[in-house]
């Protein structure tokens, strides 16, 4: 089993997904939009807007899509949480997601972490980064 986070966008899936790709190393795999999709008809109003797109990053994926407005919720209670080895890739991720995002706790070190940190990106999407300390690498 493998547990997938999906995130929606209120149209900014798009470059969500281009940035993150950028960020983490990943590939794009799929995209399409509600215009080239069987409900184009449905929602007229977001032809050009992401329906459904797929990220891999290792073997990993984040999967994503607009949200038509009346749906769109803003994330709340939950997080994405990158798990990293390297505190130097952990402090550059953190760095530039949090461009025009908003930094909930300066990535820093702590009693569990050699670098733990969370924010809020520009796209509205919550990210925990985690460099895990030897003692709690395996919790």
């Amino acid at each position: 089993m493998k547990i997938t986070p999906y995130l929606l966008f209120s149209g900014q899936c798009e470059e969500a997904f281009r940035t993150y790709e950028r960020l983490l190393g990943g590939k794009i795999i799929a995209s399409f939009t509600f215009g080239t999709s069987p409900m184009a008809a449905q929602f007229p109003e977001m032809a050009d807007k992401i329906m459904h797109a797929r990220i891999d990053v290792g073997d990993q994926m984040i999967l994503g899509s607009d949200c038509p407005p009346a749906y769109f919720e803003k994330p709340q209670g939950t997080s994405v949480c990158l798990e990293l080895d390297d505190t130097a890739e952990a402090e550059r991720i953190f760095r530039e997601l949090s461009e025009g995002g908003t930094v909930k706790m300066p990535i820093q070190e702590t009693f569990w972490a050699k670098r733990y940190g969370q924010l809020v990106d520009r796209f509205g999407t919550p990210w925990m980064i985690n460099v895990a300390a030897p003692a709690y690498a395996a919790a």
